[in-house]
């Protein structure tokens, strides 16, 4: 079965981040055999007054395949990990959703996209995940991270948003690869431009600092931009890092 884990709210000021956490259980799955993850996604949520957060208030999300019996297995590590992981003073969420087993998922993606301009509260988080059926859960302090970790899966579940945690791998700053050999990656689905265009797979793109993925019309989607001209072939280029902020 297909699930998505997501958690929020995990660290303070001084300590490892969120996404190093979703990583860290992501690899302790791998690692135990109890299924295959997928990439990491960074979602950015509403940033307000009145919604607590450390630094950019953005939730982690990432998709897994397990077997039928290996959900409360998952479930169990990820709610152990949060409690003796977290940091001081954070307020950990962790959400766990099997969505297969949603009926409609309009409701879940709404409010993913909610928390992205609005100022959401923890009731509506579990009214919604008890009338959905997904697993929600507080882990310290107020509790108030299953907010942005039921928005995380809302919204890698709605595919258009969020960028991936960390860098593609695979390639290598300044090395220049084909569309075509890009495909071949495993984490990349589509090489397109910010307008929604392919190249052709056998023009060229120059690797830049950091490349990664971002989700679009539920693909991984590595996103280039016009390279400069310098007097050779014309060409591609990973999209600069300060231009990927905005996904």
């Amino acid at each position: 079965m297909r699930i998505l884990l997501a958690i929020d709210d995990t660290d303070n000021a001084h300590s490892r981040g969120t996404g190093e956490l979703a990583a860290l259980i992501a690899d302790t799955i791998l690692r135990n055999n109890w299924g295959a993850p997928g990439f990491v996604t960074r979602h950015q949520l509403l940033v307000h007054p009145d919604i607590p957060y450390t630094s950019h208030n953005s939730s982690m999300c990432f998709p897994a395949e397990i077997p039928e019996g290996s959900l409360d297995q998952v479930v169990r590590f990820a709610c152990d990990f949060l409690e003796r992981e977290c940091a001081e003073g954070s307020d950990p969420g962790l959400c766990v959703a099997v969505p297969d087993r949603i009926g409609s998922t309009a409701d879940l993606i709404a409010f993913g996209r909610q928390a992205k301009l609005q100022v959401l509260d923890k009731e509506q988080a579990l009214n919604l995940a008890r009338r959905l059926g997904i697993h929600l859960s507080e882990h310290g302090g107020t509790g108030h991270g299953i907010i942005g970790a039921l928005a995380g899966v809302g919204l890698r579940l709605w595919g258009n948003d969020g960028r991936m945690r960390g860098s593609l791998e695979g390639v290598v700053p300044g090395q220049r690869l084909r569309v075509r050999d890009l495909l071949d990656q495993p984490d990349v689905d589509a090489v397109r431009t910010e307008e929604g265009s392919a190249p052709d797979e056998e023009e060229s793109v120059l690797i830049g600092d950091k490349p990664k993925t971002i989700m679009r019309d539920g693909l991984s989607v590595l996103l280039v931009c016009a390279a400069p001209d310098d007097g050779g072939a014309p060409g591609w280029q990973t999209l600069p890092r300060r231009l990927l902020r905005d996904y």
